[in-house]
Formats: C-alpha cells, sequence, structure tokens
C-alpha cells in the first residue's frame, strides 16, 4: 500500500462514517501510515472525484456500490465495507480491508 492515502468514506447522511473515519486514523497511526480520511454523505460524492486514492462505501449502501464502480472514479479503488465491522466501527479491520484491496491491486 502506497505510504499516504486519501480515503472517502460514504454512508447514508456522514454520521456513521464519521465514527469509522476517526477509528481508522487511529488505526493508522499506529501503524504507520500516513492517511487522509473524508466521511461524507453518499450526495457529495463527485465533490471528490480525482482526490481520492478509495472510496469506501458503507454496507447498507451496497445498492450504490456498483453504480459507484460503473460510473465514477475509474482511477481510485472503491470498496463495499464489511458490515461486520462497520457494524461495530471496527478501524482495526476497516484499515486491514483497505490495505489489503491496495494489496490484491498491485499484485
Amino acid at each position: 500500500m502506497k505510504k499516504k492515502l486519501n480515503v472517502l468514506l460514504v454512508c447514508g447522511a456522514g454520521a456513521s462514517s464519521s465514527f469509522m473515519a476517526a477509528k481508522m486514523r487511529v488505526a493508522a497511526k499506529k501503524r504507520g501510515i500516513e492517511l487522509t480520511i473524508h466521511a461524507r454523505s453518499e450526495s457529495e460524492i463527485s465533490n471528490f472525484i480525482g482526490e481520492v486514492d478509495a472510496i469506501m462505501v458503507g454496507p447498507h449502501l451496497y445498492f450504490y456500490y456498483e453504480e459507484l464502480k460503473k460510473n465514477f472514479c475509474s482511477n481510485c479503488l472503491i470498496i463495499l465495507m464489511n458490515k461486520d465491522y462497520y457494524s461495530k466501527l471496527d478501524g482495526d479491520k476497516a484499515l486491514d480491508h483497505l490495505e489489503k484491496e491496495f494489496s490484491d491491486l498491485h499484485d
């Protein structure tokens, strides 16, 4: 995974993704990963296209995931977050998922 990442977390209104973003920042700091995370609602995604390395979508927006993959961000990674770690706001597991997706992308 590259050393500095710019990530957008997306949920319905931006509230739960804000909590997850805070947890992921703590996990990234512990691992020495430079991570900028923006937490926003789905309606704000277009404001970040071209600025982020990855978009992580809340599991409750699974229906929106395929549309994002088709219509947005051809040069960034789009990840559907797992409901198990998302519901627990487990920043470590979310960061693990992000790292794995970047690793798989570059293998």
